[in-house]
C-alpha cells in the first residue's frame, strides 16, 4: 500500500478513547473513510457505526472483510487479549495493536512483573499467590503497610486494591481468591510494596525496536476529589504532566522506556501498537507500575488533540512494521479532560437518561462520547458509567481547566457527576 493510498479505517471500541481515535482519523489526509464497531451515540452522528461487539472476533473479521477495511485500530484491551489483531491479520488487514502473545503484557500482571525483574527494569517488589492461605501467611509476616493487592488479569482498571493495614489486605486477598470478585482475572494475585510518589502515564507508539514517545499525561483514577474513594476507569487527565520534566523524562527513557522496548523484542513479542507504561516517580527514581498495550482512557483524549504530527500516519507505519523515523511535532498548549459520569459509578448506575448539550462547542474544545447511545427518536442518552469526556486546549492549564468546567456546567443529565479537581496537583505547583 503506497503512502498516497487513501485508507478505510475501522476503529474497534465504544469509549471516549475510541471517539478521540475516530476524530484523529477524520482529520487525517490519509483517511478516506472511518467506521466504528460498535461505536457510540456521539460517533454515530459523524460516521457509520456497526453493532458488532468489540469482543466478537468472528463478527469483526467478517465486518472488516465486507467493508474492505485497510487498517484496523483496536482500542480496548479485551479484544487484544482475545487475539483480535491476529484474527484480522490472517485476513490481510493491517492492524494497529498487538497480537494475543504480546497482549499478555497487559493481560497478566504476573507475566509483566517477571519480564521486568528478568531484565532489571525498576518496579515494586512483589510476591505471587494463587491460594488465600499462602497469601494470608505472607501478610502475617509483613510489618510494613500499606500494600497493594493486584488481580493478575484484566479488571477494567478496578483490580488494584491499596490496603492500609493487615485487615484491609486480608479482605482484599479473600475478595480476589475466595470470593472471586474479579472472576478468573483474580484467580492469581500479586501483593506488592506500596510505592510513594506521583504517577504519570508514558505512551509510546512501537514498531518492533523502533518507537516514538508521545506527550506525557497524568490520569485521575479515584472517583472522588482529593483522590478519594474507589478506583475507576479514569475520571480525568491532563497533558503534559509537568512532574515529568525533560530531565526526568531522560531518566525514564534510559532506565525504563528503552530497556522495556528492548526486553519485549528480546522475548519475541511483536508489539505493533501502543505501549502505555504507568510509572511512579519515587524518591529513589522512576519505577514501573504496569504495562498496557493500548492507549489510555482518558489520557488519549488529551494526548491526540495536542499532536500536530498525524497520529494515523504513525499508526499506519506501526501496523506495517516500518521504522518510526518522523520527529513528533506537539502543540505547546496544555490539554485537560474532565470525565462526566453517571451517578453511582463505579458501582450501579442508571442508563437511558437524556443528555442536554450546549448549543455550541468552542473550537478549542472537544466533547468525546463514551457511555452514550441514541434512543428511538435519535436523541443522545446515557448508556455507561463514564458518559462523556470534556477536553479543552488553552494557553495555560489553568485556562484549560476553567473552560472545561464551564463547559461541563452546560451539559446536563440526571444524577451526572464529575470531579472538581482535575489537574489540581499541577495547578498547585504553578505560580
Amino acid at each position: 500500500m503506497s503512502s498516497q493510498t487513501s485508507l478505510k479505517v475501522l476503529v474497534v471500541g465504544s469509549g471516549g478513547r475510541e471517539h478521540a481515535l475516530v476524530q484523529a482519523c477524520r482529520e487525517s489526509p490519509l483517511c478516506r473513510e472511518v467506521i466504528a464497531a460498535p461505536g457510540n451515540g456521539g460517533m454515530a452522528g459523524d460516521i457509520t457505526c456497526f453493532p458488532v461487539a468489540a469482543d466478537n472476533l468472528e463478527g469483526l473479521a467478517r465486518l472488516a472483510s465486507e467493508q474492505e477495511v485497510d487498517l484496523a485500530i483496536i482500542g480496548p484491551e479485551v479484544p487484544l487479549s482475545l487475539g483480535l489483531a491476529d484474527r484480522l491479520r490472517e485476513n490481510g488487514v493491517l492492524v494497529y495493536g498487538p497480537g494475543k502473545k504480546a497482549a499478555r503484557l497487559e493481560g497478566s500482571k504476573v507475566f509483566t512483573k517477571e519480564l521486568l525483574e528478568k531484565y532489571g527494569i525498576p518496579t515494586a517488589e512483589s510476591a505471587t499467590f494463587t491460594r488465600s492461605a499462602d497469601a494470608l501467611n505472607y501478610l502475617g509476616e509483613r510489618a510494613r503497610y500499606p500494600v497493594v493487592v493486584k488481580a493478575d488479569g484484566l479488571a477494567a482498571g478496578k483490580g488494584v486494591l491499596i490496603a492500609g493495614d493487615r485487615e484491609e489486605a486480608e479482605k482484599a486477598v479473600r475478595a480476589c481468591l475466595d470470593e472471586r470478585k474479579f472472576g478468573d482475572s483474580g484467580g492469581t494475585i500479586l501483593i506488592e510494596e506500596h510505592l510513594t510518589g506521583e504517577e504519570a502515564s508514558i505512551h509510546l507508539m512501537v514498531s518492533g525496536t523502533s518507537f516514538v514517545v508521545l506527550p506525557t499525561s497524568q490520569d485521575h483514577k479515584r472517583i472522588g476529589d482529593g483522590d478519594t474513594g474507589p478506583n475507576t476507569g479514569g475520571m480525568g487527565a491532563y497533558s503534559p504532566a509537568e512532574v515529568v520534566d525533560p530531565e526526568s523524562l531522560e531518566v525514564v527513557r534510559d532506565r525504563i522506556i528503552q530497556p522495556s522496548v528492548d526486553a519485549i523484542a528480546a522475548e519475541g513479542l511483536d508489539l505493533l501498537g501502543t505501549l502505555f507504561i504507568g510509572i511512579m516517580l519515587t524518591e529513589s527514581g522512576p519505577r514501573v507500575l504496569e504495562f498496557n498495550v493500548r492507549f489510555g482512557d482518558p489520557e488519549t483524549q488529551v494526548i491526540l488533540p495536542r499532536m500536530e504530527t498525524d497520529p494515523l500516519e504513525l499508526m499506519l507505519d506501526c501496523a506495517s512494521g516500518k521504522p518510526l523515523t518522523k520527529e513528533l511535532q506537539i502543540r505547546p498548549e496544555p490539554a485537560l479532560c474532565v470525565v462526566i459520569a453517571a451517578g453511582g459509578y463505579p458501582k450501579s448506575y442508571r442508563k437511558g437518561d437524556l443528555i442536554e448539550f450546549p448549543p455550541k462547542t468552542p473550537t478549542n474544545a472537544f466533547i468525546f462520547h463514551a457511555g452514550t447511545s441514541t434512543d428511538r427518536e435519535g436523541r443522545i442518552v446515557t448508556a455507561g458509567g463514564r458518559v462523556l469526556g470534556v477536553t479543552v486546549l488553552a494557553e495555560t492549564l489553568a485556562g484549560a481547566a476553567q473552560q472545561a468546567y464551564a463547559l461541563c456546567e452546560e451539559i446536563r443529565f440526571a444524577d451526572s457527576y464529575y470531579r472538581r479537581d482535575i489537574g489540581a496537583k499541577q495547578l498547585s505547583r504553578e505560580p
